[in-house]
């Protein structure tokens, strides 16, 4: 039953209308207030490597993360302050770490049930306990930096000419493991860049004994000593083949940001697939989960490794992919079936001519007779739908099925190959 009439109930929706739009625009000025206390933590997570006292007040010096959504969530963003700064600064050899968080407001009690992310303890959990807090302490470390020398076993000594410097800096890749003396409590400290620069990164369990681990330094001076900083790293997992052998797999490989775009990826790639080479039990080497950039990375390496193998001259090249190919490239470089085909494929680009329309269409043919497998598998599926399914039931499925559409994405399939591959032989002439 209803108490109310027309007139009355008229005003009680206009009050509760009223109370709604009060309600909304007091929400959007409390959402406006609290913006102002978000921080961006890419932005706000500032990371140095540390040569030189001065060197902590050069913002030329600094970098920032690509992801920390790892530690402050999907949003990668950190509630209750403004002109929040992260500061992870790490002495450039041994990478002893200086933690501090500056900010210039926080939310406190004035902030209904509100509070401040804890920042601190976030960072807390992926960096080890032992490091500091004030510049203090920092720098007197950064004194003791002569003493840091690489761990494990020389592999390989390169140099890359510095346009900046006028002069040629000097690079060594080590191979270490967990029984070099004070290793452990590095790669703790160093495994902490994953978290802000590989999308999908977790730390590894270094008590497996199967781990290999190995490190790029650059040599530089500082008055007059010689030391050591740290450039990147690369973690590989040996699996066991029945019923002798090993497979190698690349699971994490980072060159830290200032010393990316010089080359170094590459050397460290080669480097290490040069140590397994040498081994009789390894079988072959693969990656874990890889990006498209390690792809192409591996392209430039595998190729650079292979073009001189006998079976890839370009008279073989021109009579396609061969079991000679697949056998020297294993035996040889410990290269797989797959990977020994994509290097086979770049390396007929180079040998092909292009402008020769037979030339051209031979190799556009022998690339989608590998591309189209998938398409032939739906083919296949599509034979057995006509056995199977009602009519019905096989238009349905037949409309999802557009051959055009297939030959459109097989095309797109091969043009996108021959560009990726023409940036592997650009890159290759130029090494």
């Amino acid at each position: 039953m209803c108490y109310l009439n027309n007139t009355d109930a008229q005003i009680v929706h206009l009050l509760t209308l009223w109370k709604k739009i009060f309600f909304s625009l007091g929400l959007t000025a409390m959402e406006k207030k609290l913006a102002e206390y978000k921080c961006n933590t890419n932005e706000a997570i500032q990371l140095k490597l540390v040569r030189f006292p001065e060197d902590l007040e050069d913002e030329n010096t600094t970098f920032n993360p690509e992801y920390s959504h790892q530690v402050f969530g999907d949003d990668e963003v950190a509630f209750g302050y403004k002109g929040l700064k992260i500061l992870l600064y790490y002495i450039a050899g041994n990478l002893s770490t200086l933690f501090r968080i500056e900010y210039t407001s926080k939310v406190n009690e004035k902030f209904d049930c509100v509070e401040a992310d804890d920042v601190e303890s976030k960072i807390r959990e992926i960096i080890p306990p032992g490091f500091c807090t004030n510049t203090d302490d920092f720098v007197s470390l950064l004194e003791k930096e002569v003493n840091f020398k690489p761990f494990g076993m020389l592999l390989h000594t390169y140099s890359v000419h510095n346009e900046e410097a006028g002069e040629d800096i000097t690079y060594q890749i080590y191979k270490a493991d967990m029984t070099c003396p004070g290793f452990r409590e590095y790669h703790e400290r160093l495994q902490t860049f994953l978290m802000w620069f590989i999308e999908t990164a977790s730390f590894i369990d270094v008590d497996d004994e199967r781990w290999n681990y190995f490190l790029v330094f650059e040599k530089y001076n500082k008055d007059g000593a010689t030391l050591f900083a740290t450039v990147g790293y690369m973690t590989v997992y040996n699996y066991y083949v029945y019923p002798d052998k090993t497979r190698p797999r690349v699971s994490q490989m980072l060159i830290l940001p200032p010393f990316q775009g010089e080359g170094h990826g590459a050397q460290l790639l080669e480097t290490v697939h040069r140590y397994y080479m040498t081994s009789p039990t390894v079988l072959d080497i693969t990656a874990e989960d890889p990006s498209e950039n390690y792809v192409k990375l591996r392209d430039f390496v595998l190729v650079k490794l292979c073009q001189d193998l006998l079976c890839f001259s370009p008279g073989k090249l021109m009579q396609g992919f061969s079991q000679e190919m697949v056998m020297e490239a294993q035996q040889k470089l410990k290269i797989n079936k797959q990977h020994t085909r994509r290097v086979y494929e770049i390396l007929r680009l180079r040998a092909t001519d292009m402008g020769d329309a037979e030339q051209s269409r031979s190799y556009r043919l022998d690339i989608k007779r590998r591309l189209i497998g998938p398409y032939k598998k739906k083919q296949r599926e599509l034979a057995k739908m006509r056995r199977c399914l009602r009519p019905e039931e096989l238009t349905n499925q037949l409309n999802q099925i557009d051959l055009n559409m297939q030959h459109e994405q097989l095309e797109e399939s091969f043009q996108q190959l021959v560009s990726d591959y023409r940036r592997v032989l650009e890159r290759l002439a130029q090494a």
